[in-house]
């Protein structure tokens, strides 16, 4: 049933021209007045970059990922700009209009320059502090799309989003290009996605999104795919970092989907027992749930 199931996947998503389907947010309250009338159309420009670039090159299609940028300026100084920017990215569920969420979070360390009426086109053989920064967050939100699909499937966007990031670790707008110790660093997500320390994780993160898909089929199954990723990371704790990014990342996205779906679980109270242990994090939250 796994291999039919994969199959009528692929086959659904390669019948949709594929593209991101990105909404786009603006918040410059803490911009100066005077500046504000210069970013009047950067909304617009930044999200009819994002749907209409073609980040996967001619040969792909696909359904399309929705996604959101939510952009609130910080500063602003002439035509140079500061960012924090919170992204999410969510994944049709087979055979249900629930979607599952991929990707959510908040990047505090966007510098960049822009021009009102400045035309922004895609150019992966330089550097540019705002398209490379849309580039590097479309990459990863394809990447990690395809990793549900097809074992390791995204790994030639995460290859790219770290090109992209060694290209701006070297620019002189480096601030979240380069490994720093806070909780969140773009840089060190996309390493960490393609350090081979961390591919037992991403195949089992792979089965896991098999029994997110059979879940309203076959509960049984799908909580069996599921509780494989927990017990997954649990045996490979001791080899990686779990406050690493990368296991952040995948839990403050998913430990609610988590939750929802082993609530009824058999043996619910030791896999929520181990969710204490590698998603500290959300403790509380698995806490209260072996209790109901």
């Amino acid at each position: 049933m796994k291999s039919i199931l994969i199959a009528i996947l692929l086959f659904t998503a390669a019948n949709f021209a594929q593209e991101l389907n990105c909404t786009v947010t603006v918040n410059d309250d803490n911009v100066p007045v005077a500046f504000r009338d210069r970013l009047s159309d950067f909304k617009n420009a930044v999200e009819d970059y994002l749907n209409k670039t073609r980040f996967v090159g001619d040969d792909w299609e696909g359904p399309k990922i929705n996604c959101t940028y939510d952009i609130f300026f910080t500063s602003a100084n002439d035509a140079n700009y500061q960012a924090q920017v919170a992204i999410t990215s969510q994944r049709d569920i087979y055979n249900l209009s629930d979607k599952s969420l991929m990707l959510r979070v908040s990047d505090n360390s966007w510098s960049f320059t822009y021009q009102k009426g400045q035309a922004l086109y895609s150019n992966q053989a330089n550097f540019d502090p705002l398209t490379s920064f849309l580039d590097f967050y479309a990459n990863l939100i394809i990447g990690l799309d395809l990793d549900s699909y097809e074992e390791l499937g995204g790994s030639t966007y995460f290859s790219t989003a770290l090109g992209i990031a060694n290209f701006g670790a070297t620019s002189p707008f480096s601030s979240g290009w380069t490994l720093s110790g806070s909780s969140y660093n773009r840089r060190r997500l996309v390493e960490e996605l393609t350090n081979d320390s961390y591919r037992p994780f991403r195949e089992a993160e792979f089965e896991y999104y098999y029994g997110i898909d059979v879940f309203s089929m076959n509960k049984v199954l799908g909580q069996k795919y599921i509780v494989k990723l927990v017990k997954a990371i649990d045996d490979i704790k001791n080899k990686i970092d779990l406050n690493s990014v990368l296991m952040k990342t995948f839990f403050n996205a998913k430990n609610e989907e988590i939750i929802d779906r082993l609530k009824d679980y058999p043996e619910k109270y030791d896999i929520f027992r181990i969710l204490t242990k590698i998603d500290p994090a959300h403790a509380a939250k698995y806490n209260e749930a072996i209790n109901k």
